[in-house]
């Protein structure tokens, strides 16, 4: 099982980054699939989370309106667009799967919002 997470970058607050996340190893199509993120020194959170068929979304209130999670069951690929980035989006962002019996998590990628 591989999720391999993509897209992290340094950017200026009020920039955009879409992360990408492409899974192998289980059947995609029925895994909820997340994003999470850790700031240095504090908990990992969950900020975006979307059901198996993309029929729901639910978002941390500290990134709504700002962060959309999407996700392609064709390519096996789940994605987090980021607008209006602000210095405390700052974390690295893990890409999370549920299945009905497992659970996995990517390796992350670093996304840096400083000017």
């Amino acid at each position: 099982v591989q999720l391999v997470e993509s897209g992290g970058d340094l950017v200026q607050p009020g920039g955009s980054l879409r992360l990408s996340c492409a899974a192998s190893g289980f059947t995609f199509r029925n895994a909820h699939m997340s994003w999470y993120r850790q700031a240095p020194g504090k908990e990992r959170e969950r900020v975006a989370r979307i059901t198996s068929t993309g029929g729901n979304t639910d978002y941390a209130d500290s990134v709504k309106g700002r962060f959309t999670i999407s996700r392609d069951n064709s390519k096996n690929t789940v994605y987090l667009q980021m607008n209006s980035l602000k210095s405390e989006d700052t974390a690295v962002y893990y890409c999370y799967a549920r299945t009905v019996l497992r659970q996995y998590w990517g390796q992350g990628t670093q996304v840096t919002v400083s000017s």
